[in-house]
């Protein structure tokens, strides 16, 4: 079994046609397993998920609650011997390539992990997105060529027994928390760039601050990891 884990928040636009995504032919093809780790959410994301999600994780604290909580309590839920970690708001090229091409690629038992390209939804796409994201995607996959894992938190695909042994991912960090685990998952194995794989995100992050202070963020919060073990952002602040 496959777990499709996906934390959200306040995800009442886009998490429908994400789930929708997930048909009964293509769950029962590859024993796929839907889980939404909801943080908190005030809108309709919950009732939205229950409707077609196997399982919905509910954080009930008043306290916000950092992403890699909210994909550690899916993990917790979860009976899948690989774990995939989507954001709400993202969707596929090709669910039918992505899930075959992933089952290929695990049955080599020394691949620990994977990701896969990511872009702009089509329909908002400019020149500066697609610029940006081809670069991004190359340094992306010759990082984890040469074996220095790194992926973007839109998806992680890690086998079940791997996280779990590593302690999933840290808890205490606001961001750079996707860096952090792939690179402590690099020393434990193989790292794939899924070849001819495509996952499309809202670009709405970096219309609210533009690339070149999502870039900054990035890079502060990846070097905290480096030296402090420790993200430099104290939150991650949503943007719908």
């Amino acid at each position: 079994m496959i777990s499709v884990i996906i934390p959200a928040f306040d995800e009442e636009r886009l998490i429908g046609p994400m789930l929708d995504q997930f048909t009964p032919a293509l769950r029962e093809r590859y024993q796929l397993e839907i889980i939404v780790s909801d943080g908190g959410s005030t809108d309709r994301t919950v009732a939205l998920a229950e409707t077609v999600a196997d399982k919905v994780v509910l954080h009930r604290e008043q306290r916000r609650q950092t992403i890699a909580e909210g994909r550690n309590a899916g993990a917790a839920a979860a009976a899948g011997e690989v774990f995939v970690f989507l954001n709400a708001d993202t969707r596929f090229e090709n669910p039918e390539r992505f899930f075959s091409i992933l089952v290929r690629t695990l049955e080599d038992p020394r691949v620990v992990a994977a990701t896969c390209a990511i872009h702009v939804f089509p329909e908002e796409e400019k020149p500066v997105d697609r610029a940006f994201h081809f670069v991004h995607n190359a340094y992306c996959r010759f990082l984890n060529l040469i074996g220095d894992g790194m992926a973007r938190g839109e998806c992680h695909i890690v086998r079940r027994s791997v996280f779990e042994a590593l302690g999933g991912y840290n808890q205490a960090m606001a961001a750079g928390e996707d860096y952090d685990l792939f690179r402590r998952l690099r020393r434990q194995g193989k790292i794939v760039f899924l070849p001819g794989v495509v996952l499309y995100e809202s670009p709405r992050r970096f219309r609210e601050y533009g690339y070149t202070r999502v870039v900054a963020m990035w890079t502060k919060n990846a070097l905290a990891v480096i030296r402090k073990n420790r993200s430099d952002s104290d939150h991650w602040e949503p943007v719908r």
